[in-house]
């Protein structure tokens, strides 16, 4: 005779609607921890608020060009010309008292090369002859010997390139002579100087007055 089925009691109404609301109530708080929006993130390629900008490397600043300073070259004005060497030059010729620079080069010469002028008058007509000498830096040597290249023309009986190099200019009524021997530089400028030749004699004086550089 066959055994009637066992029937498991149902569950009670209450007890099932009391687990759904523990399960709601588990949900509900789980949920209340959880952010509700995550907060964007900066782009990658966004630079950082606050810091510099990148300096552009094919922007270089332009370098300083220094300025070698002039050595100051001091002769007295009777060892740069002595009285003989200027009576075989011309007897007229003597020191010309209350000498002050005219020639523009001859400034130059004086004040930006920080050399020495000297000035010699003709005792009869009143004309005057400067001479200074310099000892610029190398760079400024190189300089000023283009420009004197550039503007005049060059003497080789003042000597022998490249140990001295001359030029000649006849400029309005005066004629100037730039030569560059060792570290000097040396200008005669007067209106005796109609050609180079007429200086000869007076610059063989001067270069071989100079101290040896």
């Amino acid at each position: 005779m066959p055994r009637p089925a066992l029937r498991r009691p149902a569950r009670s109404l209450r007890s099932v609607m009391g687990s759904t609301m523990l399960v709601a109530a588990a949900v509900a708080l789980l949920s209340g921890c959880s952010p509700t929006g995550a907060e964007p993130t900066p782009s990658a390629s966004a630079p950082a608020s606050g810091s510099p900008a990148a300096s552009d490397p094919a922007v270089t600043p332009e370098p300083t060009e220094s300025v070698d300073p002039p050595t100051p070259f001091a002769i007295a004005c009777d060892a740069l010309a002595t009285p003989d060497q200027l009576y075989a030059f011309n007897p007229n010729f003597g020191a010309a008292p209350d000498y002050a620079p005219t020639a523009a080069t001859i400034k130059t010469v004086a004040t930006d090369a920080a050399g020495t002028a000297c000035g010699y008058l003709n005792q009869t007509s009143g004309d005057l002859i400067e001479v200074a000498v310099a000892t610029p830096s190398a760079t400024a040597l190189t300089a000023y010997a283009n420009e004197a290249a550039a503007s005049s023309t060059a003497v080789p009986t003042y000597g022998t390139p490249p140990a001295v190099t001359g030029f000649f200019e006849h400029s309005g009524s005066n004629g100037q002579v730039q030569v560059f021997t060792g570290a000097y530089w040396v200008v005669l400028d007067s209106v005796e100087f109609f050609e180079p030749g007429d200086a000869q004699r007076l610059v063989e004086a001067v270069l071989a007055n100079l101290p040896a550089s």
